[in-house]
């Protein structure tokens, strides 16, 4: 099983750039990466195919919560080791709860910049951000940092929360082989190999999903639009 060269992850970092500099929508920044990272890195994006597969037929992400029901409550640390609740965050709006698969991700890096250029209008609707990540406190924070990200990021240590949203998955040994050259083992303080499904759940005041985005295809994501349409029905209804 091949690993991924220095040489290699320059070209991916390159490639990285291009599509974050790039016009165009969230999705088309994320199809340009997935083409790109192909080209550079086939054995995984063969990898990614199959598991992506494997968690189609197996009804991954399915049974997260729908709209019209309840958001399970949280409480989970943040990036400066302060509790946050969903509770406490719907007092102040609708809430857009997302989850991440962490600080390394590509995907996640261009999906939270795209959010970030958004922040203005959502602050304008009273709505807020927060981003769950499977990631210990050190690297929730290098996220944040990194991104500029003006809303929480929490540590769902152990995937605990994404588990009760059926949305962890195992990555399986074959990913696991590939993605070798990252440290996983200490980014979540664990060695279980386990990510959460990228997801957003937009809740309205009252604690109820007014939409949902899931897919067991993390090289897709809500659509800012999308979000930010979401979120102005959220704040409608409450």
């Amino acid at each position: 099983m091949t690993s991924l060269s220095p040489a290699d992850a320059e070209r991916l970092k390159l490639a990285f750039q291009r599509c974050r500099d790039m016009e165009g929508t969230l999705n088309e920044q994320l199809r340009a990466y997935a083409h790109a990272g192909r080209e550079i890195f086939p054995a995984y994006g063969d990898a990614v195919d199959r598991l992506v597969e494997r968690l189609s037929r197996n009804g991954g992400g399915e049974n997260a919560p729908r709209p019209g029901e309840v958001m399970p409550p949280f409480m989970l640390p943040d990036e400066n080791g302060q509790l946050a609740t969903l509770s406490s965050l719907l007092a102040h709006g609708p809430v857009a709860v997302m989850f991440f698969r962490g600080h390394w991700c590509p995907y996640c890096r261009l999906n939270i910049r795209a959010v970030i250029q958004a922040e203005d209008r959502i602050k304008a609707m009273g709505a807020r951000i927060v981003a769950i990540m499977p990631e210990t406190q050190e690297f929730t924070g290098k996220f944040k940092i990194e991104a500029a990200a003006p809303f929480p990021v929490l540590t769902d240590l152990d995937n605990g929360y994404a588990l009760s949203l059926n949305l962890a998955i195992w990555l399986g040994t074959e990913i696991q082989g590939l993605l070798s050259y990252q440290d996983m083992a200490r980014f979540h303080g664990n060695d279980g190999w386990m990510l959460p499904i990228p997801a957003v759940f937009v809740v309205g005041r009252d604690g109820i999903v007014v939409a949902r985005f899931v897919d067991p295809d993390f090289r897709k994501r809500m659509e800012i639009d999308d979000l930010l349409d979401a979120l102005e029905r959220a704040r409608g209804g409450t």
